[in-house]
């Protein structure tokens, strides 16, 4: 009888063993992910985001981010925008567009936006003035931030302005004539 009460007794101590790691693990989890009420830093842009229209006639720069939920460069690009938007609060408009969301199509094919995350910059008066696409740094969005707010020239990685044309050689098309002559020929079994 006592070897019975034994084992029972460890089963208990396993399961608040067990139960106290379950709760310090939660604990862990919450605090890291910033508590109950937190929403991550792409969602909370995305829900405080203006409207273009109304961001692009208010006299204040504009920042337009076409972003998707399931992109990692926008998720890691996004806590750094959260601290700008904050600090230029009513300075600079953040605007963000998910690019999943069927009712920003014909944005996604008036601003060409190929990848993401694409920043599309906007003047005082509403002008388009230059894109970016892929992962900025903080250093890299902070230096765009303050071109727009003074006024000043983009950082030259803040647009993709002409892009060098690539010409194939002679040598690349003859080896492609060749071998479209090659594979339009019927195969040989013999």
């Amino acid at each position: 009888m006592k070897n019975i009460d034994e084992k029972s007794l460890l089963k208990r101590w396993q399961k608040i063993f067990l139960l106290l790691v379950s709760f310090c693990l939660a604990a862990l989890l919450l605090f890291f992910r910033g508590g109950l009420s937190h929403e991550a830093p792409l969602e909370e842009l995305a829900s405080n985001s203006p409207s273009l229209e109304a961001s692009l006639v208010n006299d204040n720069p504009t920042i337009l981010e076409f972003y998707a939920d399931w992109c990692e460069a926008c998720r890691q690009m996004a806590p750094a925008m959260l601290q700008l938007s904050r600090d230029n609060k009513d300075k600079i408009d953040f605007i963000f567009l998910n690019v999943d969301n069927t009712l920003w199509r014909d944005l996604l094919v008036k601003y060409q936006v190929n990848g993401i995350p694409q920043l599309n910059f906007f003047d005082r008066s509403g002008e388009s003035i230059g894109k970016s696409l892929g992962l900025r740094t903080s250093k890299e969005l902070q230096a765009i931030t303050a071109a727009l707010l003074n006024e000043k020239p983009l950082p030259e990685y803040a647009e993709i302005g002409i892009v060098s044309e690539i010409k194939p050689s002679s040598e690349i098309i003859i080896k492609n004539q060749k071998q479209s002559s090659i594979s339009s020929r019927p195969r040989s079994h013999g």
